[in-house]
């Protein structure tokens, strides 16, 4: 539930009354509307916020969304950030972004995966949306640095941003500049001019100074408006105004300092005090600060400062919540840190009790390590360790591990062992070992304790005593996970044991974690039936702690490795059982629950029903944009590309593997079908064998390897170049025979009853043979190709290899035990193997996806909602739309259509 302290963040703030009508500037803000990104870049108190607070309150609609984040310091998280990115956007745009949101709960850090995800979701929408960040040089962290450079480069174009920054943010300012698609306020636009400086000191604040005078103040504040709104409180009240003016000298930054000060000590000392204190808290409401000032008339007070105009942004309607303007909070905790130092951490402390009652562990958190109270702060941090690991909030919660002083680990390890778990997350072993080392003896120093007594506390201490409960089994997980990090298996796998020995019996998350890691050894090790059966005793373990999405994850795994098995029937199995446990779960959309789909679509995909197949990439897809993103975003591409080569697209196919390879996040699981290889083979099926061999040389690959299932699908694909180049390279070359690797892979294959990877390899084995004029083994080799297919019914590992297997197939369908499934195949084949019907009239045809993306850009449709119909990205649809317009000899849509009718296409 977001609090009403959240809400503030995604406000606009209101609007008092315009200060001075600035039409120069909104009028150019409004003009902007075709660049991607407006950057208002200028120090602090020259209203940046106010400005943009008048320009999308005075010309709302107009089809326009509007959307606002506040950010501080806090937000250099990666998580937090862009899910308050995303939350914004949804204030304007509902379910906007959800698909991403998705896929940023399951990485630790989003990089370009989550932010193409993001590109996606924004291009969907229909009306222009105006993002702002305001205060956007708070961010710091490199991550969200980069991810928003390749947002802005990539922004649809309904969607616009707006940055307020104190200094000009780490973005590609200068290519934008170039393209024509910034717009920049700078501290020079944003000085008051002479006419708006009179307007604001004589008619907003009731001044009636001379025109010599406002000629004075203008010149000697450089039309600075935060110094301007000092000299007028200062003046408010004096009999001897010209006297001030006349005293009044400095342009410089010093000017606040000293007009602050004219300010504040013309205050009652009640305000006064007020001001000082609550100048620690970044956001003020009336509890708040009763609670730091000991007072109880926090409320009466801030709307008192609201109505004297004194630095105080109001930041929700209905005037609950404020801040004060940054510049004079500056001045007033440089002020507070002079005057009551001794004060400082007891507020802090107030602070943080109060946010710790109303729920915002966060700020209570904040406050606590600001206060140096670490004790309540590790307290605190103890208690929010689970859900900040179930919110994927680690970069957060280790940064507040890392703000405590060591020894407390030394005597918490609850949190120590929270620290090896962000380390972890991020694959970060270093220190790791030594670390679980000092828990462990933290453990021995308590259990030498007598059993009547309590855990002393000059000892050890305890706040989440079932994490406490849980610290043995947690430390061998560590373990086993280090073990897996560094590559080795056998000590995963004797670390995985103990962790399932030293779990209690109602420790289901901790015996399914332990189940999972034995599990990823065999995988990694080859020996997949182990595997299975340890993700098979994983899965419910995990649905029993309530890990729901992670049992979605399990069942991903435990599928791949049935699928490799050859067990095509059982998988699909895997997946239906997943979805209904995500099924059960309605309304709440499971992620994972989309990754089923996609495993699905592979499986349709692999019987010929493309149909089916894209059906289920385009539900996984719906379901994406309800919360339920694939946990891995590539698999969608790989699917996606795997049926559009299967139609014969390979340009789509290729543009979709990049896409994929650029998403791709790597997990504990090991990569056995690196999209790399994927895209090899599309070459050498578009005849671009040279580029697929120096795939194969960059990888180092070489028919004389030692095999290992890891690398089983390389070493395939390379068998593969071998054919495709037409004769194989001497025995002693840089390039070994194909017959031989294909002798060896098949029976390494049979021996790891890997029996997907023995039919494609044995269908090469029959290709092999055919481009070597032996019919007789090409038949032999076939047959028994069909006879492992037959029962699981695969289809286009045979269909996929074109013309040469449709002959292949159409002799064993008069001969042999297969005959009966040859023929099935080759009723499969709805081309009967032969290409698209030829265009004559043109140079170079289009291809099936182009003609298809030409019959769309006949329609209404934009160019979103054609990528929406065909379940690809924008770029994509753009690349078609490239190749269609050359191979017509048009440059635009409508040349396009007109020519299209021309050929009768």
């Amino acid at each position: 539930m977001t609090t009403p302290l959240l809400e503030t963040k995604f406000h606009v703030p209101t609007r008092r009354r315009v200060l001075v009508a600035r039409s120069r500037l909104t009028e150019r803000l409004g003009r902007a509307g075709e660049s991607a990104l407006t950057l208002v870049s200028a120090p602090a108190g020259f209203g940046k916020t106010t400005l943009l607070t008048d320009w999308l309150t005075a010309a709302p609609g107009g089809g326009r969304l509007t959307a606002w984040l506040a950010l501080d310091h806090s937000d250099n998280d990666p998580a937090l950030f862009w899910a308050y990115f995303i939350a914004a956007l949804q204030t304007a745009a509902p379910g906007v972004g959800a698909g991403a949101l998705a896929l940023l709960s399951s990485t630790e850090s989003p990089k370009e995966a989550f932010v193409v995800t993001l590109l996606n979701d924004l291009a969907a929408l229909s009306d222009e949306v105006v993002l702002v960040l305001d205060d956007y040089h708070v961010i710091e962290e490199a991550h969200i640095r980069d991810g928003m450079a390749y947002l802005v480069e990539h922004l649809p174009p309904q969607i616009r941003l707006v940055i307020a920054s104190r200094a000009d943010p780490a973005l590609p300012l200068a290519r934008l500049r170039a393209r024509g698609e910034l717009v920049e306020i700078r501290a020079a636009d944003l000085r008051f001019t002479l006419n708006e400086t009179a307007a604001y000191l004589n008619e907003v604040m009731g001044l009636e100074l001379t025109p010599a005078d406002v000629a004075v103040l203008e010149g000697r504040t450089e039309g600075w408006i935060a110094a301007l709104q000092l000299a007028a409180l200062s003046m408010q009240g004096r009999t001897d105004v010209a006297g001030f003016i006349a005293g009044f000298a400095g342009d410089d930054r010093y000017i606040v300092d000293y007009l602050a000060g004219e300010v504040l000590q013309r205050q009652p000392e009640r305000i006064r005090s007020f001001l000082l204190r609550t100048s620690i808290l970044s956001r003020l409401t009336g509890s708040l600060c009763d609670a730091v000032t000991g007072q109880d008339d926090g409320r009466a007070m801030l709307e008192a400062l609201d109505r004297g105009n004194l630095f105080l942004v109001p930041l929700d309607d209905r005037r609950l919540w404020y801040r004060y303007h940054h510049l004079f909070a500056d001045v007033l905790r440089a002020r507070l840190l002079d005057e009551q130092r001794d004060q400082v951490h007891e507020l802090h402390r107030r602070a943080s009790a109060w946010y710790a009652r109303n729920g915002d562990q966060s700020a209570a958190i904040g406050h606590a390590l600001d206060g140096d109270d670490f004790e309540r702060a590790a307290d605190l941090i103890e208690m929010a360790a689970r859900p900040a690991f179930q919110a994927r909030q680690e970069v957060t919660f280790r940064r507040w591990l890392e703000a405590l002083p060591e020894e407390l680990f030394r005597v918490r390890p609850v949190l120590a062992i929270a620290l090896v778990g962000v380390h972890m997350v991020r694959g970060d072993i270093e220190g790791v070992e030594a670390r679980l080392q000092d828990i462990e003896r933290c453990l021995e120093a308590a259990a030498a304790v007598p059993a009547h007594r309590d855990i002393p506390s000059t000892t050890m201490v305890v706040i989440d005593r079932e994490e406490f409960r849980r610290i043995p089994n947690q430390i061998a997980v560590y373990r086993a996970g280090q073990a897996l990090i560094r590559g080795d298996a056998v000590g995963t796998i004797t670390h995985a044991r103990r962790a399932l020995e030293l779990a209690a019996e109602d420790d289901h998350l901790g015996h399914g974690s332990a189940a999972a890691l034995l599990a990823l050894a065999h995988w990694t090790q080859g020996d997949l039936e182990a595997a299975r059966r340890r993700y098979a005793d994983a899965l419910p373990s995990l649905e029993k702690a309530g890990h729901l999405s992670d049992a979605l994850g399990l069942s991903l795994a435990l599928a791949d490795i049935l699928i490799a098995q050859g067990r095509l029937r059982e998988a699909m199995s895997t997946y239906g059982r997943g979805l209904k446990v995500a099924a059960e779960q309605a309304p709440l959309v499971l992620r994972g629950a989309a990754d089923m789909h996609v495993g699905m679509s592979e499986l349709h995909r692999e019987h010929n029903d493309l149909d089916t197949a894209e059906q289920h990439l385009h539900t996984g897809t719906e379901l994406g944009e309800h919360a339920g993103l694939p946990q891995n975003a590539y698999r969608s591409r790989v699917a996606l590309a795997r049926i559009r080569q299967a139609q014969g697209d390979l340009a789509s196919a290729e543009d979709l593997l990049d896409e994929a390879e650029r998403v791709y996040t790597g997990d504990y699981s090991p990569d056995v079908r690196p999209v790399a290889a994927l895209r090899a083979r599309v070459h050498l099926a578009q005849g671009k064998v040279d580029d697929a061999f120096a795939w194969a040389h960059d990888r180092h690959l070489c028919a004389t390897d030692t095999l290992s299932y890891l690398h089983e699908f390389e070493h395939i694909t390379l068998a593969r170049i071998l054919l495709a180049q037409g004769t194989a390279a001497p025995a002693d070359g840089p390039m070994c025979d194909a017959t031989r690797l294909l002798e060896r892979l098949l029976a390494a294959a049979k021996e790891g009853q890997r029996m997907g990877s023995a039919i494609e390899i044995t269908v090469l084995q029959a290709l092999d043979h055919h481009a070597r004029a032996d019919v007789p083994g090409a038949l032999a080799a076939l047959e028994q190709a069909l006879t492992l297919a037959e029962r699981e019914r695969y289809v286009r590992i045979f269909l996929d290899e074109g013309p040469p297997m449709t002959t292949l197939l159409r002799a064993a369908a008069q001969q042999g035990r297969a005959r009966d499934y040859a023929r099935h195949l080759l009723a499969s084949d709805r081309s009967g193997g032969c290409s698209a019907p030829v265009q004559r009239s043109l140079v170079e045809p289009l291809s099936e996806r182009e003609l298809h993306v030409l019959r769309l850009l006949r329609t209404d449709l934009s160019g979103p909602d054609i990528a929406r119909e065909l379940t690809v990205s924008l770029n994509t649809i753009r690349t078609h739309t490239k190749s269609i317009y050359a191979k017509l000899s048009v440059n635009n849509r409508r040349a396009a259509v007109r020519r299209a009718e021309e050929l009768d296409l």
